[in-house]
């Protein structure tokens, strides 16, 4: 019995230091699931009981808390400041052709390359609208 304490007990620590290195929600609920395995230890259940808990309570944990924390911490969700120019007037400072793939705005200080939204082509000096995103383009219209 010593040695499986031990056991799930340094599987428990080695997962919650994985999560810590990594913060990406993978192993803490594996570190959950040792840790009741290691409960289960001081009942002196068999080692095969020991790691169907271990395998269930690391399940039910993943499927059902798992969608709950990501959705209340945003895990894996990074926005990035390109996301603030959609909505936003850029200034046309290269022809926008859709055809000859050319194109630039300028967009709260920054020039990107540029795309119409609807193929037309948008001469140097108009304001456009930015609509969305593309890769690293934005899509535009008059």
């Amino acid at each position: 019995m010593l040695i499986e304490n031990y056991l799930w007990l340094i599987v428990a620590v080695i997962l919650a230091i994985v999560e810590g290195a990594t913060l990406n929600l993978t192993t803490i609920w594996f570190a959950f699931g040792a840790l009741a395995a290691w409960l289960v230890t001081f009942l002196n259940f068999s080692w095969g009981l020991q790691i169907g808990v271990f395998v269930l309570v690391s399940g039910l944990l993943l499927i059902f808390t798992k969608p709950l924390v990501k959705k209340y911490l945003k895990v894996g969700n990074v926005k990035t400041n390109a996301e603030e120019v959609i909505g936003k007037d850029a200034i046309v400072t290269e022809e926008i052709d859709n055809i000859n793939a050319k194109g630039k705005v300028k967009v709260k200080g920054q020039i990107w390359t540029a795309r119409s939204n609807d193929s037309e082509i948008i001469e140097l000096d108009s304001i456009v609208k930015v609509l969305r995103i593309e890769g690293v383009k934005l899509i535009v219209k008059k």
